[in-house]
């Protein structure tokens, strides 16, 4: 019974990765082959078998952190691995945060060129449809990013479903062209990919920056990973996904071999006129679930990089009962949707946006196997030659692809260069201006425990209630506790000053998520740990305080925060204009006490001038 059980949830889990992870790959042959003109060479069918099937699907599934995947959970992953090297960790670091910064180009492109390559099928039904392609487009794209504060649980569902027609569609009408060129499975054979590229000469560089569009997505295979595990992605990818692109990209070649004018739209020029409505509609849905799986990426992409200390706080609503991955963030939501229909307007069509999705997908792969690098070579302890080996073909190939790409930077390739510079430099500028904001507290604030000492023989009047001081810095008083000193001449009777600490895993386990220790009459030292993929929730974690001798009455705490107002100043810290980014961030970043799941009739918060 136990094995039938396992046996239907792998099937789902399979199913599921099917719409999810696979759901850019899967369309990228809407529009590749308009951008690759070479017949019978097999150069997409090399780049899926070299690039997903061996550097993803076998060996970076592997360097799994705690059974999650993505750069940031690699990233961590590596600074683990390479012990307590400050240099080398922030270098690991800064890699990895610009990685992710790249990733956010990627959820912008991704459903821009997805959609309007999907949309610019009607010009294939009729050139007198062509007008209405970018307001189409423009208006899927709002209704897809509209739908995103109801969750994608009902959606999700036919996500699988979907996605399994669709590839059925690409090998239907793949085998049906194969079968009139037969000629076109001398693209089976490696051999003729390497002839091609050796003939091209330097314009090889360029064929390979059109080829890449073969195998974007690839980074979802592991980004996903914690949602469905290594083998339903396995499964899927060597099962159906990987024949059906095959087969489908194959029968684009033979079309072309047979009729080079359908390079205009090889894709949609595979079905019959009477098809043309049916398929667009079908690419259209296909395109939208691509997106979809991007989208949630970003947010829990932000979200893990909020709870990294790499970006302000921001308000995260729940939208699922069962699935603590299924998100949605608002602001994320917006700015991403406002950047998408810039990208659409800006470029006009997907053949335009084809060089700026190259560059993003290409260097984020290259950071992906440097990181995995690290990990093979310090976290594995592999010997260096094997650690090498394992590794320099795939090194090799991502910096002949980026150089490739990067030919293309003025007719696009800097859009997503400069999305990701300016990202990286709101992430630098956070992580800085914290590590400052806490370095000045802790230089003007007065040490913790003698403080707290020489309150225990004091006069001040004590209330039976609990007070939470929520604090970065454990080992100075609080600014909320001195004001209330101040101001209400009041102590608490019980006075728990709190830290949370999110660690460079994905979970911490409960047995592990509090930490208590007595300080002094009426004082404990709490510490909350939590890790990147873990939600805070500052009330539940105190109940298992009980455990650890100290109980406490949810119903008779309130929480003291201190809400630092940031004043730049000129100084050593950061230039001028950074700390000026980080006063506007502070100022607008979420409400500490929704990020933390705080009662709101609970909370007092008090404000602060601090310099940096």
């Amino acid at each position: 019974m136990g094995n039938k059980a396992n046996r239907e949830s792998l099937a789902a889990l399979t199913l599921g990765a099917m719409g999810v992870v696979y759901g850019d790959i899967g369309t990228s042959p809407l529009y590749t082959m308009k951008e690759v003109f070479s017949p019978a060479t097999g150069i997409p069918l090399d780049g899926l078998m070299m690039v997903v099937t061996l550097k993803y699907v076998l060996l970076i599934l592997r360097a799994d952190n705690r059974g999650e995947g993505g750069i940031m959970a690699l990233t961590a992953l590596a600074s683990e691995a390479i012990g307590a090297d400050p240099r080398k960790r922030l270098i690991l670091l800064l890699l990895g945060v610009f990685g992710a910064a790249l990733f956010y180009g990627d959820s912008v492109i991704t459903p821009a060129i997805s959609v309007l390559s999907a949309v610019e099928g009607l010009e294939v039904v009729t050139p007198a449809l062509k007008p209405y392609v970018l307001p189409i487009c423009s208006a899927v794209l709002v209704l897809l990013f509209a739908m995103q504060r109801f969750g994608t649980g009902l959606v999700g569902k036919l996500f699988g479903p979907i996605i399994v027609l669709w590839f059925g569609v690409l090998t239907a009408v793949g085998i049906s062209e194969i079968i009139q060129q037969p000629a076109i499975l001398a693209a089976l054979n490696p051999l003729n990919a390497l002839q091609f590229l050796s003939a091209q000469g330097w314009h090889m560089f360029v064929a390979l920056g059109a080829i890449v569009l073969a195998f974007t997505g690839a980074e979802a295979l592991y980004a996903d990973m914690g949602h469905f595990g290594k083998r339903p992605i396995q499964f899927a990818w060597g099962g159906l996904v990987l024949p059906a692109l095959a087969i489908n990209y194959m029968g684009q070649g033979a079309l072309l071999m047979r009729d080079p004018s359908a390079l205009e739209n090889p894709f949609y020029r595979l079905f019959p006129d009477a098809w043309l409505i049916p398929a667009v509609v079908l690419a259209t849905l296909a395109t939208v679930i691509a997106s979809q799986a991007v989208i949630s990426g970003a947010y829990s992409m932000t979200k893990q990089a909020v709870q990294l200390g790499l970006l302000p706080r921001m308000a995260v609503h729940f939208t699922s009962a069962k699935e603590v991955g299924q998100i949605y963030m608002p602001e994320v939501n917006w700015l991403l949707l406002g950047a998408v229909l810039l990208a659409v307007v800006g470029f006009g069509s997907s053949s335009a946006m084809a060089a700026a999705y190259g560059i993003a997908v290409t260097v984020t792969m290259l950071i992906t196997t440097l990181l995995t690098f690290f990990v093979i070579r310090n976290g594995w302890r592999y010997p260096l030659p094997l650690a090498l080996a394992a590794t320099a073909v795939f090194l090799t190939l991502d910096v002949l692809l980026v150089a490739s790409c990067s030919l293309k930077f003025f007719q696009g390739g800097w859009f997503p260069l400069v999305l990701g510079a300016a990202i990286f430099t709101i992430m630098a500028t956070w992580r800085r201006g914290r590590e400052l904001l806490i370095d000045s507290i802790r230089h003007d604030d007065p040490e913790l425990l003698p403080f707290i000492e020489g309150l225990s023989g004091d006069s001040v009047h004590r209330v039976q209630r609990t007070a939470v001081y929520a604090v970065a810095n454990a080992g100075t008083v609080p600014q909320a506790l001195m004001h209330n000193l101040k101001h209400n001449q009041v102590l608490h009777e019980r006075n728990l000053i709190l830290t949370v600490v999110f660690h460079e895993v994905p979970w911490i386990p409960f047995e592990e998520r509090v930490q208590v220790e007595p300080l002094a009459a009426g004082f404990w030292r709490v510490q909350v740990n939590y890790g990147f993929k873990n939600t805070p929730d500052i009330p539940k974690a105190l109940e298992l305080c009980a455990a650890k001798g100290l109980p406490i009455n949810l119903f008779e705490t309130s929480y003291f925060l201190s809400r630092e107002i940031i004043v730049p100043t000129k100084g050593t810290g950061m230039a001028h204009w950074r700390e000026a980014l980080f006063a506007l961030m502070s100022r607008n970043s979420g409400s500490v006490a929704g990020f933390f799941h705080l009662p709101n009739n609970c909370v007092i918060e008090l404000g602060t001038r601090v310099q940096i």
